[in-house]
């Protein structure tokens, strides 16, 4: 297969094991959304989902969140990690939304990377679910599966990116990164993976990765 057909390939075999596509985070708006990203970093989905209850009982907009302390955030967010600088860059973010933007999520890539905490995944995720503005966050599962579907060389999240902004249609992009999220936790992890199981990789797979494959479940049997 072309690396075009390889990309065709994907998309329909996704639009078929996931014709409705779940977001990850739940959220009711923007601003519940760019908080539960933003707390995702380095912490799984299931976790954010179990936090976010407790902090958005407390204050879930820019006005109700700086009458907490930082401090007050930092306890409630502690179970996601890296707790001392995202409960910073929440209040920081929430006193500035308020600040320049009247309390709402502006709709930029620009505006919102210049947020305390933001970066370009956080910011393309809230363009996409939030808004419907096409991009293509890359987290560990879509860099991943970039480079085995030898659709990407796996070198750096960025030029995964733009591998994959370059192959598939702009249409696809909000649907589609949803859609490589969920069959990486689902068919194709990191850990505990079973290539049988694995209809894109088997089917388009890297090279080596398959060889790689083969030689580890050989060992085993």
């Amino acid at each position: 297969m072309t690396k075009q057909e390889r990309a065709t390939f994907v998309i329909n075999t996704l639009n078929e094991i996931y014709p409705e596509i779940p977001i990850p985070l739940n959220h009711k708006d923007a601003y519940t959304l760019l908080i539960a990203v933003l707390l995702s970093a380095q912490c799984t989905d299931v976790r954010v989902n179990q936090i976010t209850p407790l902090l958005f009982a407390k204050a879930d907009n820019p006005y109700d969140m700086v009458q907490l302390t930082v401090e007050e955030i930092q306890d409630i967010i502690r179970p996601c990690g890296l707790s001392p600088m995202k409960s910073k860059g929440i209040y920081g973010l929430s006193k500035i939304l308020i600040a320049e933007h009247g309390g709402e999520v502006p709709q930029s890539f620009e505006a919102l990377e210049k947020l305390p905490a933001v970066g370009h995944k956080t910011a393309s995720v809230v363009m996409s679910q939030a808004f419907g503005v096409p991009a293509f966050p890359v987290d560990t599962h879509i860099h991943r599966l970039m480079y085995r579907w030898n659709l990407s060389n796996g070198k750096s999240v960025v030029q995964t990116e733009k591998d994959a902004k370059n192959i598939f249609p702009k249409e696809s992009w909000n649907n589609l990164h949803l859609q490589i999220i969920w069959y990486g936790r689902e068919y194709s992890p990191a850990r505990g993976w079973d290539l049988e199981k694995d209809i894109i990789t088997k089917t388009i797979g890297r090279k080596s990765v398959l060889e790689e494959y083969i030689r580890k479940t050989s060992r085993l049997i």
